[in-house]
């Protein structure tokens, strides 16, 4: 078998003191994430993360940075290691009427202690990583 990661993109928005998570469904019940998901082919990643932000939330997100590049391999899942690009960046506009992508229940805004006492329901580790890479100054260019 041939290993290949899963390339994926995820938007770290943080706004008034909150943290913009998706609330989505998966094979283990109720997950949150960061709005993210695949990176399709001939799609840069800044574009794929402005996609799936709004396809995940219905917000407008402009990256600003990169936060990092995250490399997790799935507990469970042998075949399943991700290949993560976080991105920082602002929201510019909303869409209230827009619907939201299958299996997403709601975009949320948590707080950071609120992340952290809900770790049990992240869909992976990395959310945290994410945001505490962002909280600690970690930012690199787009044009990276």
């Amino acid at each position: 078998m041939v290993w290949k990661p899963h390339v994926t993109v995820a938007a770290v928005v943080l706004r008034d003191g909150k943290f913009l998570l998706v609330e989505e469904e998966t094979e283990s019940g109720l997950a949150f994430n960061q709005p993210a998901g695949h990176l399709e082919e001939g799609e840069s990643l800044v574009d794929a993360v402005v996609r799936e932000a709004l396809e995940e939330t219905a917000y407008h997100f402009v990256p600003t940075h990169l936060v990092g590049v995250y490399n997790w391999k799935h507990p469970d899942k042998d075949d399943k290691t991700y290949l993560r690009f976080a991105f920082a960046g602002e929201l510019r506009g909303f869409e209230a009427e827009r619907e939201l992508d299958d299996g997403i229940v709601a975009a949320r805004w948590l707080t950071l202690d609120e992340i952290r006492a809900t770790q049990a329901r992240h869909r992976s580790p990395l959310i945290l990583r994410c945001i505490e890479d962002m909280l600690a100054g970690k930012r690199y260019p787009l044009d990276l």
